[in-house]
């Protein structure tokens, strides 16, 4: 039977990049659960010789930060990352620093609250001040490492590897949510991404998605970010990772009403 008619079901939106949501998938072990991709970007390597050397230079900084798994992926695969000097490497979360330490990087480090704020309060960033820190990222996202690690003093050396791609939100992809049972549940583990969603969506999809949706954070600082877009009921993950961020969506769906409302709080339909 199609999980779209079973009387049990809930809707799981992810927003990851394209390709990327089988994680989330895999990690829901939900048989209820149905799952609605809206992707708002693609990744991409940037190639050629000015982000080659932009990733050189941040890789002699005293420290280097890797924002993400897809960071780590593009780098090694323009320069053999193991041979770089032997200093503190930093990953922002679990999957960041399995993939460096995939590639050779068995002293790198993650906090163990695994966003901006945890990077941060590492001790390895705590004295910076006139030292040189390769961040390598994308453009856009994770602003807050770096204009944090510039007002502590440190000299930023950033190399944006890759690149997010925008796409646009397909309209079969809403139809599919239109048809897909409720409680529908947004996994938002990137304030980014769910901007770009949001600004897509006309003013009656946005109204639907405010009164029917409930929301799954990756952190209190998104909580914020996605109540000021009008939404009622917002639970925060213990973490980021598509296990953490899966289990909450779960929750949050079976404590929901079973004609597909949520709980007290949520905004009234309309």
């Amino acid at each position: 039977m199609d999980k779209r008619t079973k009387p049990c079901g809930w809707t799981l939106v992810s927003l990851r990049p394209q390709g990327q949501h089988g994680a989330v998938a895999d990690a829901l072990s939900d048989p209820c659960a149905f799952m609605i991709a809206l992707s708002p970007w693609r990744l991409q390597r940037r190639l050629g010789d000015p982000a080659l050397r932009q990733l050189q230079q941040a890789l002699q900084a005293s420290r280097v930060i890797f924002t993400s798994p897809a960071a780590v992926v593009a780098a090694s695969g323009a320069l053999p990352l193991q041979d770089a000097p032997s200093r503190p490497w930093l990953a922002v979360g679990e999957g960041t620093l399995r993939a460096l330490r995939a590639v050779g990087i068995d002293h790198a480090m993650a906090p163990q609250r695994m966003d901006s704020e945890g990077l941060l309060a590492l001790p390895a960033l705590a004295a910076v001040r006139g030292q040189t820190v390769g961040l390598v990222t994308a453009p856009g996202g994770r602003g807050l490492i770096a204009a944090q690690l510039q007002e502590r003093g440190a000299q930023l050396v950033r190399a944006d590897v890759y690149q997010r791609v925008p796409l646009r939100v397909p309209p079969r992809g809403l139809a599919r949510l239109s048809r897909s049972p409720q409680p529908w549940v947004l996994a938002v583990s990137s304030g980014e991404a769910l901007e770009r969603v949001w600004a897509q969506l006309t003013p009656d999809w946005q109204a639907r998605w405010q009164a029917r949706m409930g929301v799954v954070v990756a952190s209190e600082r998104l909580r914020v970010q996605v109540q000021g877009l009008g939404f009622a009921h917002v639970v925060v993950a213990d973490g980021p990772t598509p296990q953490q961020m899966a289990a909450a969506c779960r929750q949050l769906a079976h404590r929901a009403m079973p004609d597909g409302a949520m709980p007290e709080g949520a905004m009234p339909d309309g």
